[in-house]
């Protein structure tokens, strides 16, 4: 077995709540094989850009089902060096409740599940099931906009979160948009 690096990213919302993808995004992502998108994606052109970096994997979230512009699946599997990859966006309630996600992967038979939707970094291992969520490079919740570099050599598997930006809070944009209106 060889190593191999899988980008992984969630919750971009472009252009609906950013113009485009932040250039560390793509920075990141530079020297993976394979990129996986947990959804809420909202316009082809993210997949354009991030498959000239490597192969995109995507499936459908929430708000793509809203915008409608894309025709994605709500799971996906991918083999990658011998593990089995689960990629669902994860709509449990409450967001990212791991005791969901891990029956979520049961039930797909994956060693390892990537979703999305709460916008917040997560890594946790239920008995033999490693859970990741990316967080969001572009809308973050209470944490630092982010994705993640999955690296597999052989059983050994590690994760780098990449911090992609400052820490945005979206109502100190409103209070100040709504000072500057006065």
């Amino acid at each position: 077995m060889t190593k191999m690096l899988i980008g992984l990213i969630s919750d971009t919302h472009i252009p609906d709540r950013r113009m485009k993808l932040p250039q560390k995004v793509l920075d990141a992502f530079e020297d993976v094989e394979m990129i996986l998108h947990a959804g809420d994606i909202t316009s082809q052109s993210v997949i354009d850009d991030l498959e000239a970096i490597a192969p995109v994997h995507a499936v459908e979230g929430n708000m793509d089902r809203v915008v409608g512009e894309m025709n994605l699946p709500p799971s996906k599997i991918v083999e990658a060096e011998g593990h089995k990859i689960g990629i669902v966006h994860g709509e449990v309630y409450p967001r990212g409740d791991t005791q969901q996600l891990y029956y979520t992967a049961l039930e797909l038979g994956v060693d390892i599940l990537v979703s999305g939707h709460s916008h917040v970094a997560q890594l946790e291992k239920i008995k033999n099931v490693i859970l990741v969520n990316p967080g969001s490079p572009t809308n973050p919740r209470l944490s630092d906009p982010s994705v993640a570099i999955m690296e597999i050599n052989g059983n050994d598997i590690n994760f780098e979160f990449v911090k992609v930006g400052n820490p945005v809070c979206s109502a100190l944009n409103f209070f100040k948009d709504k000072a500057n209106k006065e």
